[in-house]
């Protein structure tokens, strides 16, 4: 009795699961694996971690996940999910079990909410987004990357992450690698952006980043920062967020000022490919994108300046 005890004690789920992790956080980035480690401790073990885990049944793993649901953690109920069947196959592996109960669980579950960045995408509402922006009176710091937000129209990430040793005031590039396909990028940098820069550069351009932190300088600014700014200026989260400037540019670019689908998907660090299916590289239409961050970006200083005939997309050669 004492042996069989002993055994399944050390076959629990949570053993196993442990096992498992310790195997693996070293190829994850130390975010991801905190994310795995809370959401095990917090939703998974207190329910059938210390059972053996080849007892555990279909209908057990469901009883774990329905109480995430319950709570309206959709997201995070699919994530458990992923979580507790990559610990059954690991069990599997290691002739712990002779099945994965997950696998039997497909469509158990509500469908995944799409999560759509709130944007404005109307021209029309652009100019009162812009005058809210400009009028921002908070550091210079944030300010600036407030205002470089829908000029460069990068994902937020990599906005705050940016380093000066990455970008040439001088040819008007910005070259970085992608945070999503993980290759080299380059923003072609318009007149008003460089002069942006140029206003922060004696702040920090004799630091590593553009836009440190407060707390440490070796750290940028925090990932809330540019959503938190367009909150204090009463734009609330249901009409824009930071990232929303990637849908903005994305819709005018090419609805309104007629720039081909595919510059603008290479100006987003999509994964575009050409007609043979080869990636685009870096330096694929990069002139003809340069022309269009720079009609972008004169293209928003119209709309600050209504009494300016509004820019015209058709006298720029494509």
């Amino acid at each position: 009795m004492k042996v069989a005890q002993a055994n399944a004690a050390a076959n629990s789920f949570e053993v196993v699961a442990q096992e498992w992790f310790e195997k693996n956080a070293p190829r994850w980035v130390p975010k991801h694996s905190v994310k795995i480690k809370e959401r095990l401790k917090r939703d998974v073990y207190p329910f059938i971690g210390s059972r053996p885990i080849s007892d555990i049944s279909p209908s057990d793993v469901l009883g774990v996940l329905r109480r995430i649901e319950g709570r309206g953690a959709v997201e995070t109920a699919h994530r458990a999910l992923g979580n507790i069947s990559m610990v059954f196959r690991y069990a599997v592996a290691t002739e712990r079990v002779t099945s994965d109960p997950c696998r039997d669980l497909r469509g158990a579950l509500a469908p995944k909410v799409t999560r759509h960045f709130s944007a404005i995408t109307d021209p029309k509402q652009i100019p009162a987004l812009l005058a809210r922006i400009d009028g921002y009176g908070g550091t210079l710091i944030v300010r600036c990357a407030l205002r470089l937000a829908p000029l460069l129209f990068v994902r937020l990430g990599e906005l705050r992450s940016a380093r000066w040793a990455d970008i040439d005031l001088e040819a008007g590039e910005w070259r970085f690698v992608a945070s999503k396909t993980k290759q080299p990028h380059i923003v072609p940098l318009a007149s008003q952006a460089i002069a942006i820069l140029c206003e922060l550069q004696p702040l920090t351009g004799q630091r590593e980043l553009v836009f440190p932190g407060e707390r440490s300088p070796l750290r940028p600014i925090s990932e809330n920062t540019v959503n938190a700014a367009l909150r204090s200026l009463g734009i609330p989260r249901e009409e824009m967020t930071g990232h929303g400037f990637r849908a903005m540019a994305r819709t005018v670019l090419e609805e309104n000022l007629k720039f081909a689908a595919h510059l603008i998907e290479a100006q987003l660090a999509h994964a575009v490919r050409d007609a043979n299916g080869r990636a685009y590289n870096r330096t694929t239409h990069l002139e003809e994108r340069r022309v269009m961050m720079q009609c972008w970006a004169d293209y928003l200083d119209a709309l600050r300046e209504p009494k300016i005939v509004l820019f015209n997309p058709s006298t720029v050669a494509r």
